[in-house]
């Protein structure tokens, strides 16, 4: 038995594939979706989401939106997100420096943001590295 998994932008679609098992970066933490799940609508955090095909891991950095589970369907539909080697690590280090400079004058909520979106996109190109 299997998921049918689907990642979309506005844009873009990035994934629509037969998976073994997703993690998808919840708002309130991360989930866990095997077959069988019950069904769920959920709102779409900044994170890693993970899939699994034929035991092996696939990763792109997914950045706010909305999740739907139904019927062994996930429909990821995330207002920005990325696959590895798309991401630009150094860009992503120049703001996670910028989101820490006092001298940039963000607010703390919106200097979170930025900093954790720049450790995300980090971790998913490193991720696909290893």
């Amino acid at each position: 038995m299997a998921l049918e998994l689907e990642v979309v932008t506005p844009e873009r679609e990035l994934v629509r594939d037969q998976v073994d098992e997703v993690e998808i970066p919840g708002k309130d933490g991360y989930l866990g979706v095997l077959p069988g799940h019950a069904a769920l609508l959920g709102e779409l955090g900044t994170g890693e989401l993970t899939y699994y095909t034929g035991g092996r891991p696939h990763y792109l950095a997914v950045h706010g939106g909305f999740l739907e589970i139904r019927d062994d369907h996930v429909r990821v539909l995330a207002d920005a997100a990325e696959r590895p080697e798309e991401i630009d690590v150094e860009r992503a280090r120049r703001k996670q420096q910028e989101a820490a400079n006092p001298a940039i004058h963000l607010d703390p909520a919106q200097a979170v943001a930025v900093a954790l979106r720049a450790q995300t996109r980090i971790a998913v190109a490193e991720r696909a590295r290893e």
